[in-house]
């Protein structure tokens, strides 16, 4: 978004599965907030280290996981958060990484966000002992915001509006290799629209072709979905408030093809964020808000493994768990996060300002 240039886009911006159902079974209806609240998977910090900003965050699995953030910092951890390497590419110390998807503990594609060259993407394949840039924007228009893979080797990044439209960038060889593709399909950018590059979720896949990208900024928060990897879009409002250039839908999750929670609000702190989240149980074609949402701006949500219906949604004022799918949320730490994963084998990670991680357990 252009209405407040550079600054606001940087302001703004081990459980199994059985245990993760135990944990957060839903109570009884004779059981109080309270006693629901003690009953709750708690995050563990870990020792990172570090100052930095870490709104990229890759849960590969209880034990490991990647953190990228202010100052070109990457970090990566295999014991769980008992000891993290710093594996920055060699420098990048001028970068903001808001992004990271991994493929393991040894591979993993960071991107970096920004107005022109600024926006770049590095791969490494040996753990972080070496990167390679991939991808250089060299257009002063762009500004690449959410990155997001299908599989190994598909994988897209999305830029805020150019000539009206928003830009999508596509791989297919694992980010060894982008193109930008043609923009017919993507429907006109609102007046001041553009993504939040937050969390590293504005972008988000599930399936093998299915896409979603969320905006905010204008006077509709919307979603945006591709059935077709990029190539043409749907759009469909989001109840989040927007209207302002630091309102709108911040973070997205999807279960599957069809169910899929929003994250949002107004970042600034002290502003209320009266309905900061939102369902959608048919792919995106439509929004509900929560009736019960968070109580405060969230900027990053994630599906918990094996489970259906429970999810966390982390900001800066605490972290909410829902038990059905995002209709109601509680919640349960008052700690600062920016984003959160979890991994197929129930490892959950969170992770923000001043070299804050955690893993859940």
């Amino acid at each position: 978004m252009r209405a407040m240039g550079k600054t606001r886009r940087l302001v703004a911006l081990g459980l199994c599965g059985a245990a993760v159902t135990a944990a957060l079974a839903a109570p009884s209806a004779q059981a109080g907030q309270a006693a629901d609240r003690d009953r709750e998977p708690a995050w563990t910090l870990t020792a990172t280290g570090t100052e930095a900003r870490f709104r990229g965050l890759a849960a590969v699995g209880r034990d490991a996981a990647w953190a990228a953030g202010s100052g070109g910092t990457v970090l990566r951890t295999t014991d769980g958060g008992r000891h993290w390497r710093d594996v920055s590419p060699a420098g990048a110390s001028g970068l903001e990484f808001r992004d990271i998807e991994a493929f393991g503990r040894n591979r993993a594609v960071a991107l970096a966000i920004g107005e022109g060259d600024a926006s770049r993407v590095f791969r490494t394949e040996d753990g972080g002992a070496t990167w390679t840039e991939s991808f250089r924007n060299t257009d002063a228009r762009a500004f690449y915001d959410c990155m997001t893979f299908f599989d190994s080797r598909h994988g897209l990044a999305m830029s805020d509006p150019v000539d009206g439209r928003f830009r999508i960038l596509s791989t297919s060889d694992g980010g060894r290799n982008w193109r930008v593709l043609p923009d017919a399909g993507m429907p006109a950018a609102q007046p001041g629209e553009a993504g939040f590059a937050a969390s590293g979720q504005c972008l988000v896949s599930a399936g093998a072709k299915d896409v979603w990208l969320a905006t905010g900024g204008a006077a509709t928060a919307r979603v945006l979905h591709s059935g077709d990897r990029g190539l043409t879009w749907t759009q469909a409002a989001s109840p989040i408030p927007a209207g302002d250039p630091a309102r709108g839908v911040f973070g997205l999750a999807f279960r599957d093809r069809t169910h899929g929670i929003a994250v949002g609000g107004d970042y600034r702190a002290g502003q209320a964020s009266p309905a900061a989240a939102s369902v959608t149980a048919n792919g995106g074609r439509s929004w509900q808000g929560s009736a019960t949402p968070p109580p405060a701006y969230r900027s990053g949500v994630a599906w918990l493994p094996h489970t259906r219906a429970s999810a966390l949604a982390v900001g800066p004022t605490g972290t909410d768990v829902t038990r059905d799918g995002g209709r109601t949320w509680l919640t349960v730490d008052s700690g600062s996060y920016d984003t959160v994963d979890c991994a197929p084998d129930g490892g959950c990670w969170a992770s923000g300002e001043k070299g804050r991680v955690a893993r859940l357990g």
